[in-house]
């Protein structure tokens, strides 16, 4: 069995005392590649570190991006380092990520999440790669923005998704994989409702550590070797094996981003 989480911040803080122990109980739980999304200009030497990490039985993919929670007054800068880093060092970045639309919290900045959303798209397309999409209460204007740059090379995932079944199969029509975490073990979330709908062929796994941890480890740290619990949840949620769980969202993960 081989499993990939493509979302997880183990540059974070969190894992500073014990990467190389999280490591190996990722390993040790069948994953092969962590795919590691950027947040803004302040984390990208910690991505950097972390994905020099690699080794034979686990691969670190990063991506590069600017994360809507961190869109501030100060984006275009942001927007300048971040730009500049990922077009010098393309071949090193997997899709670009995290990038998205956050109104949960604050709309202060709404517009310009917006703006740096769309920005990030044409960069995405310009190069080829896939974008990893964060979305939270602001599904309708990201919809209505995917449906404007439709383009052949667009694609991607949406990360934590957390939508509605329509919005779902819309996101799908797009181009775009659900990418599933720990609140599908979550009894209340109604996720298992809307995946139930969803054919295996567009989901793809992911933890999101150390944030979200999956049921049993709820209120703790989440991290990549917790990816099997999701996975098994998948699997009691689609009535079929863990073993083609695993099959399907790691052909679905290499496919989408083009992992050998």
């Amino acid at each position: 069995m081989n499993l990939i989480d493509t979302h997880a911040h183990l540059y974070a803080e969190e894992f500073d005392a014990d990467i190389a122990e999280v490591i190996d109980r990722s390993i040790q739980n069948n994953v092969s590649h962590i795919l590691l999304p950027n947040i803004d200009m302040s984390t990208i030497d910690r991505l950097k570190n972390t994905s020099a990490l690699s080794n034979t039985k686990l691969s670190f993919l990063p991506m590069m991006g600017l994360h809507p929670c961190y869109v501030k007054a100060d984006v275009e800068e942001q927007l300048s380092v971040i730009k500049n880093d990922l077009f010098s060092n393309a071949n090193d970045y997997i899709a670009i990520g995290e990038i998205g639309l956050d109104y949960y919290w604050d709309t202060t900045f709404k517009e310009h999440q917006i703006m740096a959303l769309q920005a990030q798209i044409d960069w995405a397309i310009a190069l080829q790669k896939p974008i990893a999409i964060h979305c939270r209460d602001a599904y309708s204007d990201l919809i209505e923005i995917l449906t404007k740059k439709k383009h052949p090379d667009l694609r991607g995932v949406l990360h934590c998704f957390g939508g509605s079944i329509e919005e779902a199969k819309q996101l799908i029509n797009l181009g775009f994989y659900l990418g599933i975490g720990g609140v599908l073990t979550y009894k209340k979330s109604g996720l298992d409702l809307v995946i139930k709908e969803i054919d295996l062929s567009f989901l793809v796994l992911e933890t999101d550590a150390p944030y979200l941890p999956p049921v049993p480890f709820r209120g703790k740290r989440n991290e990549s070797a917790y990816l099997v619990h999701i996975a098994e949840k998948l699997a009691e949620v689609k009535n079929v094996s863990l073993d083609m769980i695993a099959d399907i969202t790691t052909k679905n993960a290499k496919q989408l981003f083009n992992i050998n």
